[in-house]
């Protein structure tokens, strides 16, 4: 990667920009513009999240948006209201008021004497989300947006359910939020920080609970969700996924439904933006962004909106890593999509295994500890979050082989596999998970789809499994990208359990397959066809490390009491801002424990975040545990806060959820 200290433009910075809302609210921005913005004015770009300008995102921030303000552009970087050092009060994520705010903040930015009067909007998850739904809503002077791993289904495909399955994921971001919402503004940016972060305390909400509530895909999920109306997304798009990351479908839905422009870009990433992400090869994000930003903000006739469609980097097989630094492969560019070099290719699945036609009659009831392999739902880096080696899940699946492919195979788009089953229990799911198993054994999963039975007809409308009756049911699999090698052979595993990446069914259910075949996404066969710009960045931001951090994954099993648990450390040490001397740091600890009762399942998950400067010393501690029984979802919560050594703040949670579909 290449750091950059020189651009085209000089720019300045602005520390802390007051935004003022219609209702009086002040929302916190950092600017970087060319410094004769004021006489040759330039459109914005901005970037509007929770996670806090002044330490949360500050490192990542300070590798893009001077580099972006150096080709000439106005980089905003806003914290949401009742987040970081803007006022007012958090209520949950994408509410009216946040997607409101975003139109007043773009309204605003426009009408500004360093501003021409176009504005884009840029994000990464949270951001990447809320830039879709902003354009959803139209603002006059929003031109265009660049959303990296989002989705436009708030129900089908985000951290709290997946296929109707309840993730637990959904309680593992609640658990983060909790903490992440709970930090003061920084006192050398408001006098009024301590009266500032009392209020909110006082006022967090603990999102969790309100989620799991909503178990179908009602007007909660559906406001935010821009599939509810395709027409009004004309405003031009770059969507940008990773087959690392469990948002990887947007970039298909967005190419096949939006109305305006879109291009797709997916790589081999985890939740990071490319230009620094794992595993490798990286690319230039930035100069990507430059482009589409000239394109549609300041009209350069650049070729941007002629560029393919879709640009993918289909994997090669390789051993299994969930801390890869890098992923063999190659990049293709379709002109347009769906394209015609994906034809469909039907397996049959039978007893004698995949690809083979022959009578089937599997029954599937996996133990409640499968799925320890399966990664986090959005994987950050290198500390083991990605999906390992699956033979131990495999193990204890359903597993159907292919034959030895002759000659490589290589897969884009999305599997369909479609079966006839019955369940012994009114609620259950399936998961499918489609694997490339390598001649030594080992297994790397290509792709995984869930469906919670109860939503096989309707997610609007969802309706309990009559015990013992036949249907016919699909299940639609991730989208993936990859070139399995020959010699190898595919995989199809299935499981009624996937712990912890899904909460169980209340009850262990068995599933009775007697038809089934695998529709797969089979490519023409390519070689490299784009070669991306290297990636670059602005300078890093100063610091230094007083405390160096820590990570640990492991799995424990309790031979004597039957427990098995994913249990996860991570420690980002304490590092000290030396442009202005925030000192910041965070430690969590996650415990997933579960026996063979499903009821048992347990989790546990403390986060602390720790803020100092001089004698200045906060610190807030979230501990939460979500358990159930076979009616109700129960999630427990407290909250402390402490100014040196004093506690000033301390609330509990006790919530109980019913479970009507999950």
């Amino acid at each position: 990667m290449t750091v950059r200290s020189e651009f085209p433009e000089a720019i300045t910075e602005i520390e802390d920009l007051a935004i003022p809302m219609p209702d009086g609210t002040r929302l916190s921005a950092r600017v970087w513009m060319p410094a004769n913005a004021a006489a040759r004015p330039v459109p914005a770009v901005l970037e509007y999240i929770p996670y806090r300008k002044r330490d949360g995102t500050l490192p990542r921030d300070e590798l893009m948006h001077p580099y972006v303000a150096g080709h000439g552009y106005a980089c905003v970087r806003v914290d949401i209201r009742g987040n970081g050092d803007s006022d007012g009060l958090m209520e949950d994520e994408y509410s009216a008021q946040e997607l409101q705010d975003a139109c007043d903040v773009i309204a605003w930015l426009a009408r500004q004497p360093w501003c021409s009067g176009s504005v884009g909007m840029m994000g990464k998850s949270w951001g990447g989300f809320n830039c879709l739904q902003t354009a959803f809503l139209q603002p006059p002077a929003l031109k265009a947006v660049i959303s990296v791993y989002s989705t436009t289904d708030r129900f089908a495909d985000d951290i709290h359910f997946k296929g109707g399955a309840l993730l637990g994921e959904n309680f593992g971001w609640g658990s983060v939020m909790l903490s992440y919402s709970s930090r003061p503004p920084d006192p050398l940016l408001r006098n009024d920080w301590r009266e500032t972060w009392l209020r909110r305390l006082e006022n967090q909400p603990f999102h969790a609970p309100g989620w799991a509530a909503h178990q179908t895909r009602d007007a909660y999920w559906k406001h935010g969700s821009i599939c509810e109306d395709w027409d009004r997304m004309t405003t031009p798009i770059l969507s940008i996924g990773g087959w690392n990351d469990n948002y990887m479908n947007t970039v298909a839905h967005l190419m096949e439904q939006a109305r305006g422009p879109v291009k797709g870009i997916i790589g081999p990433w985890v939740h990071q933006y490319p230009h620094t992400a794992v595993p490798g090869p990286r690319i230039g994000f930035l100069q990507l962004a430059i482009r589409w930003w000239d394109r549609w903000l300041k009209g350069i006739e650049n070729g941007a909106e002629d560029d393919p469609a879709f640009r993918a980097y289909l994997l090669h097989s390789a051993p299994p890593n969930p801390s890869a630094k890098h992923r063999d492969g190659h990049w293709i560019a379709e002109a347009e999509w769906p394209t015609p070099r994906v034809g469909r290719q039907v397996l049959p699945v039978s007893d004698a295994g995949l690809g083979v036609a022959g009578a089937l009659s599997a029954s599937v009831c996996t133990p409640q500890h499968l799925g320890m392999a399966a990664g986090e739902f959005f994987p950050m880096g290198l500390n083991a979050e990605m999906a390992g080696d699956q033979r131990t899940d495999d193990a204890l699946s359903v597993c159907f082989d292919g034959a030895p492919l002759a000659e490589p195979l290589e897969l884009l788009g999305a599997a369909k596999l479609s079966l006839r089953l019955a369940s012994d229990k009114p609620m259950a799911f399936l998961v499918a998970r489609l694997c490339d198993v390598a001649p030594d054994g080992s297994s790397v999963r290509i792709a995984h789809g869930i469906l919670n039975l109860c939503h096989r007809r309707s997610a609007e409308a969802p309706e309990p499994m009559e015990p013992g009756v036949p249907e016919d049911v699909v299940l639609v699999l991730d989208q993936m990208g990859y070139r399995v090698a020959a010699g190898h052979r595919l995989r199809l595993a299935l499981s009624t359990t996937y712990w912890p990446f899904v909460w169980p069914s209340p009850e262990a259910a068995t599933l009775e397959i007697t038809q089934a075949s695998l529709d797969l996404p089979v490519h023409e066969g390519t070689r490299t066809e784009w070669e991306p710009p290297p990636a670059e960045t602005a300078k890093p931001w100063a610091h230094r490390v007083l405390r160096p951090g820590s990570a640990s994954r492991r799995v424990e099993s309790d031979l004597i009491a039957g427990t098995h648990a994913l249990v996860v450390a991570e420690d980002t040490g304490d590092t000290e801002n030396l442009d202005h001397g925030l000192v910041s740091g965070e430690t969590t600890t996650e415990r997933w424990e579960i026996a063979a009762d499903p009821l048992s399942a347990r989790a546990e998950i403390t986060w602390e975040q720790r803020l100092s400067r001089g004698d200045w010393r906060v610190r807030t501690r979230a501990e939460t545990v979500m358990s159930a029984t076979a009616s109700h979802l129960r999630m427990q919560a407290r909250l402390t806060a402490w100014e040196g050594e004093t506690v000033v703040f301390q609330r509990d949670w006790d919530e109980e959820v019913a479970r009507k579909f999950v």
